[in-house]
């Protein structure tokens, strides 16, 4: 649960002032933090601790016979790790709606057959702020920003290995694909961490680990919305 009294240390948060907003509630009742982060990198499980209404990013991936889905260069692989793979579209609609109105209908995708299975309702009600995690959340910094429903935009990193292991995991246990396809997948991932989070963090994703993720996002939800400037460096 996040504590919207404090900051990371436990002392009494500080904003920076040229980074920060405040939330006019009256003009658009809800805004979003996005969530970005390589894959792996405990970005649904860092979003479940805040207890905050979570919209899941990865529910909007195109499906399998998509004709515009783009391969892997040199190889038949699709290439689910391209924003070209992901409707972006579909995501700002649906956050916009749930900034204005409380609720919209998302899809339910399963990736181990890489079809949208379902639609379903998401009512957030009106809380002032929720989560929309996924690794293209960067990608849409710039356009939620401009449409005014952005809190912060944060970018979960951590250690290559650590976060080789922790997906590889993952996708074996929830049977994501093939396990040729994962171990080709994750060791390319894991040799290009560091230029996707670089990437992210030049899309205007604030680059940080949870513990400074999770003290951001209460000062988020304190009405306090801090956002990196796009292209800010990441920092050693």
């Amino acid at each position: 649960m996040l504590d919207t009294n404090t900051g990371t240390g436990g002392s009494p948060a500080r904003v920076n002032a040229s980074h920060s907003c405040s939330v006019n509630s009256q003009s658009i009742p809800t805004r979003v933090v996005l969530l970005a982060g390589p894959s792996g990198s405990g970005k649904s499980s860092l979003a479940a601790r805040t207890d905050l209404p979570v919209l899941r990013l990865d529910d909007f991936y195109k499906e399998g016979d998509d004709p515009t889905l783009p391969l892997v260069p040199g190889s038949t692989d699709i290439d689910w790790d391209s924003a070209q793979s992901w409707d972006a579209d579909g995501a700002v609609a649906a956050i916009t709606e749930l900034c204005r109105t409380g609720r919209t209908h998302v899809p339910v995708y399963d990736i181990s057959t890489s079809s949208r299975v379902d639609r379903e309702a998401l009512h957030i009600e009106r809380t002032p702020l929720f989560v929309a995690e996924g690794i293209f959340a960067a990608d849409i910094v710039e356009r939620c920003q401009e449409l005014g429903v952005l809190a912060d935009a944060l970018c979960l990193r951590g250690r290559p290995t650590t976060t080789f292991r922790r997906r590889l995991l993952r996708d074996l246990r929830e049977g994501r694909k093939s396990v040729p396809f994962l171990l080709r997948r994750g060791w390319r991932l894991m040799r290009a961490e560091r230029r996707i989070v670089a990437r992210q963090t030049a899309l205007g994703a604030y680059p940080c680990g949870k513990e400074e993720a999770l003290g951001r996002l209460a000062a988020a939800a304190a009405g306090r919305c801090r956002r990196a400037p796009v292209g800010t460096p990441v920092p050693e």
